[in-house]
């Protein structure tokens, strides 16, 4: 029989869902709906102008309002601020699937079984279909951890998780609805173009020409050719075609950046 939440909370085997918000009012629901096992749940908004608190609190989520100081600190003041000390990181385009939901359920009902974590595979969505192959499969994520044995690293942006081993393996899906539409995805990959030039620039990188040739080049054929992405049709063509844009603008913008020009 699995565990209700205030029964695993009581018995020491709390978790806390937490998730990061910026505008979500047409995603925020569904996403906290998937997460409605967890003991608690947390939202931490930056200063939303449309209604995602509301709608939060709403389905019973403890909303937070905080500054924005970058994806990695929001994430880190998230699990902070979690009553448990184990936590299920999301974002509001994300979707725990049923089958993933099980999993967890069935590992916090055995205490965590000693683990340290768990790594759970994401599938990206894009326009109606899943990705099956390309940049953005298999991936892989740990998005499950014991926060005093793990926590979140790497830059502000494309930051991730990582905790102490033992870590589990599970196989159900974490799904992702990243983009809205075609003007969503090309503003979101500028937004995040930008962010990654001005973090390379304020380690010292300075780019150069060959850069901003040769590395979306090979961004492209590394995702459309040697990782299969022409298996998935026109989405995969368009998915490695704006990545191949994105690292393009990346490195264009961290050469001007380098050379006072941006």
């Amino acid at each position: 029989m699995t565990t209700t939440p205030a029964a695993s909370a009581a018995a020491g085997s709390g978790l806390s869902a937490v998730i990061i918000t910026l505008n979500e009012a047409d995603r925020i629901c569904d996403c906290l709906d998937s997460v409605a096992f967890c003991d608690e749940r947390i939202v931490v908004d930056a200063h939303s102008t449309d209604a995602t608190r509301e709608l939060a609190e709403a389905r019973g989520a403890r909303v937070i309002e905080r500054d924005w100081p970058g994806y990695r600190s929001q994430k880190e003041f998230a699990v902070a601020a979690a009553r448990h000390d184990w936590v299920l990181c999301g974002d509001a385009d994300e979707r725990v699937s049923p089958e993933l939901r099980s999993e967890i359920e069935s590992l916090r009902d055995r205490g965590f079984g000693g683990y340290a974590g768990a790594s759970m595979r994401r599938r990206t969505w894009f326009f109606g279909a899943p990705l099956r192959f390309g940049t953005s499969a298999p991936d892989r994520l740990t998005r499950l951890f014991d926060r005093r044995r793990g926590d979140w690293r790497g830059r502000q942006v494309h930051e991730y998780a990582a905790s102490a081993q033992p870590v589990a393996r599970l196989r159900g899906r974490l799904h992702h609805y990243p983009y809205r539409s075609h003007r969503h995805h090309r503003e979101k990959l500028e937004h995040y173009a930008r962010l990654m030039a001005e973090e390379m620039r304020a380690s010292g990188r300075r780019g150069s020409l060959a850069n901003i040739v040769v590395n979306p080049a090979w961004c492209f054929l590394r995702g459309y050719v040697l990782r299969l992405g022409f298996l998935d049709g026109w989405r995969g063509l368009l998915f490695a075609f704006r990545e191949a844009a994105y690292v393009r603008r990346k490195h264009l913008l961290l050469y001007r950046l380098a050379r006072g020009r941006a």
